[in-house]
């Protein structure tokens, strides 16, 4: 326990071990459907099922003990949602490259993302920010979480008329046993019970087994299939060619400001910048999440990013790196308990992302209302994360507006390069269709 303390810090920051353990337990189980997600998408591509999900699980881990040792942060990584649709459906099924060849696209990436962090360039994007464009980010992600939550929970559905719209809960039983779990975590967290969003997941999972929304566990252990058939599959015959490129920079940037904004707003929420809203880990916190993406290309999976389901373990009370260090052994073991983690429907996660949801968008109550250049792109940020169902383009829209508002007013002088580029960049990749 001594070392723990030492290497973690943890009385620092005011938790524990128990603490970070239940924190840790709680992402996991707000993100385990990755294990079956991703190799469920990329499969779509030809990649094989049972090697891909040992690749998910053994990335994961890495890269979430990197982020344990490397920043002390309580975020978890993991092969990313969207970065794997865009690998499987637009780059392999719809351009027709092979999926060893996108491979060999995330792989470089990920190289060039370090070479990127060794210069301090994308530290340098995450701490120039605005604060108002933090909390609005961070609003943003929690509105995004929620939204994926009422999804997940069969509440909010697909509508032709208007987009989407609410469902029948008339002998639905999925959506009401997720609102019964969401009514469940709240009364917990009021009445501070430590683990209150776990036990509402294992309590919506025990419930779910005999009303038929989710099966018994068949079995307890199992072994995980060979990573034979993708590892080290990189192909990277297409690397002269432009469209590897384009293929490439859309990796990137995708991946890029997903990442920014997943930091940003899960430490700003679990209050781990400084007083001059910075994240003092940021350099050491991305390095984890580029090595992560190269380890992932090398084992067979798509692009790793930091996940805004850390933030479920924030709110349980995850301070430090020993939340990610449980996050990685959950993931390895997972390997081996395929039938007990198969056994969670998404009725049960999906309430604990609505509340977590919830949490981060009280960070907004901190934003300065009164200065309509500040207010204006922070909400931009903070409504198009949700409604274009990307986190990059919430933080494009905040950043561009910010600009651009500044220079209207007659307060350039409050703008520094690095915002003015981002902006510039912005505008150009859109106008030139690069993502």
């Amino acid at each position: 326990m001594e070392w723990l303390e030492k290497r973690f810090h943890l009385r620092e920051r005011g938790t524990d071990v128990r603490t970070e353990a239940l924190a840790g337990a709680t992402t996991f189980m707000t993100m385990a459907y990755i294990i079956f997600v991703n190799p469920g998408i990329l499969s779509k591509a030809g990649m094989p099922f049972g090697p891909v999900m040992v690749a998910t699980c053994l990335a994961s881990a890495l890269a979430s003990l990197l982020m344990a040792f490397l920043a002390n942060y309580p975020i978890a990584l993991a092969p990313g949602m969207g970065l794997n649709a865009f690998f499987a459906f637009t780059v392999v099924l719809g351009m027709g490259v092979s999926w060893q060849v996108a491979l060999a696209a995330v792989f470089l990436e990920g190289i060039l993302f370090i070479l990127l962090t060794l210069t301090r360039l994308r530290e340098a994007v995450v701490n120039t920010i605005p604060l108002s464009l933090k909390l609005g980010i961070s609003g943003g992600i929690g509105l995004f979480i929620a939204f994926i939550g009422l999804q997940g929970a069969g509440i909010i559905v697909k509508n032709d008329a208007v987009l989407v719209g609410l469902t029948s809960f008339r002998g639905n039983l999925p959506a009401v046993l997720a609102l019964c779990g969401l009514l469940l975590m709240v009364t917990l967290e009021h009445y501070r019970v430590r683990g209150g969003i776990l036990l509402g997941i294992l309590a919506v999972t025990l419930a779910a087994i005999p009303l038929g929304v989710a099966k018994m566990p068949q079995g307890v252990f199992s072994l995980p299939p060979s990573l034979g058939p993708v590892f080290l599959k990189m192909d990277f015959s297409q690397i002269a060619t432009s469209g590897f490129w384009v293929i490439l920079f859309t990796f990137f940037f995708v991946d890029f400001f997903d990442t920014v904004g997943t930091l940003v707003g899960v430490a700003s929420r679990g209050g781990l910048l400084d007083e001059r809203g910075r994240l003092p880990q940021a350099r050491e916190a991305l390095m984890a999440d580029a090595v992560g993406t190269v380890a992932g290309a090398a084992l067979g999976t798509s692009t790793v990013t930091s996940y805004v389901e850390s933030a479920s373990g924030v709110e349980q009370g995850g301070r430090t790196g020993l939340t990610a260090l449980v996050v990685a052994g959950l993931f390895l073991l997972a390997m081996f308990l395929n039938p007990l983690v198969s056994a969670v429907p998404s009725c049960a996660t999906a309430p604990a992302l609505i509340l977590v949801g919830v949490y981060m968008m009280t960070g907004i109550k901190g934003m300065e209302m009164e200065d309509w250049t500040e207010t204006v792109p922070a909400m931009l940020a903070f409504f198009m994360m949700p409604f274009a169902y990307s986190i990059a383009v919430g933080i494009e829209a905040g950043i561009v507006s910010f600009v651009a508002l500044k220079l209207l007013a007659g307060r350039g002088k409050e703008l520094n390069g690095v915002l003015v580029g981002l902006a510039v960049l912005f505008v150009a990749a859109r106008v030139f269709g690069l993502h």
